[in-house]
């Protein structure tokens, strides 16, 4: 596969090109442009209806695509070993988000959630940023006690109970969802950076005994979690969203009804332009371009999966574990998603990255696909050969002997 290259300018110390991967680039950009097609479509009543202009949720998307953007590429220009450094202090941002949002007259509260503070046009959701900032710190963690964690319980044991924290204040707000794609992220990249395996299987078990033991004890959790068995039973109430959803998706039959034609979007289907932004795409594309978008979303995942194992070849150990961690939670985030709508998997508010409306979700995952760019980049540039005419110079001004790697 040949690399793509682009050239931006950079401050007078940066004198090499951004690198960027090709086929990432164009799966991210598929998806970010097919994602306005397809969010335009399933929010049009809803906004027409709510606000009286039909683009108002694609408006607000592109606005935050665009912050996105602009902050993807402010990060990417960062180097890597800059970000492991940050690891501590991202780790007390995240912290410090997700107990902040907690505080009475802070925390923004929808839906009974407190999830969300106010920033200026917007709410952020502050599981999004923390997820990321917590990533970012345990994959220095990984490099710097990887022999303890290999051979001490307290090498596993420390992240855990930073882990426990953060899920502690996920729950609190309550945001189930985002808890458990946090807590799977993280165990996904103790087990690859080598946690012993009865480490692992014990916190595992615990873990997804303390998961069952909340969602037994709260009645609201345990209909959610067992409405989607039979949501027939109950359509018009507990299983409205899920039944809604399996129509719009058996409308589809096998090629759609077409674009901008769903019945199911003309306020049937509960949140059809957030998290149920699939079943609408499945009535209007049908089940082969389901396939197809499903494809997009494998080809993403087992891109960035590839650039985690060149990385771990190259002995970049930081810059793979930070792609396992954001491709675990992407790929468990579509996963859910998908399963959802399908009506395989209890209702949880997870987007389907790219393309559902959500402003913090769009952001934060723009940012950290720019750190994927930026691992690509920098494995790129270590890889090239040697301008050894251009060294020699260097090493009689410098008096060293040695050539080094660029």
């Amino acid at each position: 596969m040949s690399i793509a290259s682009a050239t931006f300018p950079f401050p007078a110390r940066l004198k090499t090109s951004l690198q960027f991967d090709p086929v990432l680039l164009t799966i991210v950009l598929t998806l970010l442009f097919g994602g306005f097609v397809i969010l335009a479509s399933a929010s049009i009543s809803v906004s027409d209806n709510t606000t009286g202009d039909p683009f108002y949720y694609l408006e607000r998307q592109l606005v935050a695509a665009t912050i996105g953007a602009i902050a993807g590429f402010c990060c990417l220009l960062v180097p890597m070993s800059v970000w492991q450094t940050l690891g501590p202090l991202m780790l007390l941002a995240g912290l410090a988000l997700l107990l902040l949002v907690l505080l009475p007259g802070v925390g923004y509260e929808v839906n009974g959630s407190r999830r969300w503070i106010r920033f200026g046009i917007m709410n952020l959701q502050v599981s999004e940023p923390a997820r990321l900032c917590f990533i970012i710190y345990l994959a220095g963690y990984l490099v710097r006690r990887n022999k303890s964690l290999r051979e001490q319980f307290v090498g596993f044991l420390r992240p855990m109970l930073v882990l426990m924290l953060a899920c502690i204040a996920l729950l609190a707000e309550p945001d189930f969802g985002a808890a458990v794609v946090l807590l799977a992220t993280t165990l996904t990249m103790l087990f690859v950076a080598g946690a012993r395996i009865r480490d692992f299987l014990l916190f595992f078990a615990v873990a997804v005994v303390g998961m069952a033991i909340l969602a037994v004890a709260s009645p609201y959790r345990l209909k959610r979690l067992t409405g989607f068995l039979d949501p027939w039973a109950d359509p018009f109430a507990s299983g409205f969203q899920l039944t809604q959803s399996l129509i719009a998706i058996g409308r589809g039959e096998w090629l759609g009804v077409g674009l901008g034609n769903s019945v199911q979007k003309l306020f049937y289907l509960p949140e059809a332009h957030t998290d149920f932004v699939f079943a609408v795409f499945a009535e209007e594309f049908g089940l082969v371009g389901s396939l197809a978008l499903v494809a997009i979303f494998l080809a993403f995942l087992w891109r960035i999966f590839k650039l985690a194992i060149r990385a771990y070849n190259a002995e970049r150990f930081f810059e793979s574990y930070i792609a396992i961690g954001i491709g675990t939670w992407l790929g468990l985030q579509t996963f859910i998603n998908l399963g959802v709508n399908m009506g395989l998997l209890p209702t949880k508010g997870l987007t389907l990255p790219l393309i559902s409306y959500g402003r913090s979700s769009l952001i934060m995952t723009m940012i950290a696909i720019s750190l994927l760019f930026r691992v690509h980049h920098e494995l790129v540039v270590d890889a090239k050969p040697v301008n050894r005419k251009a060294a020699k110079k260097t090493a009689k001004k410098t008096g060293r002997r040695k050539v080094s790697r660029a």
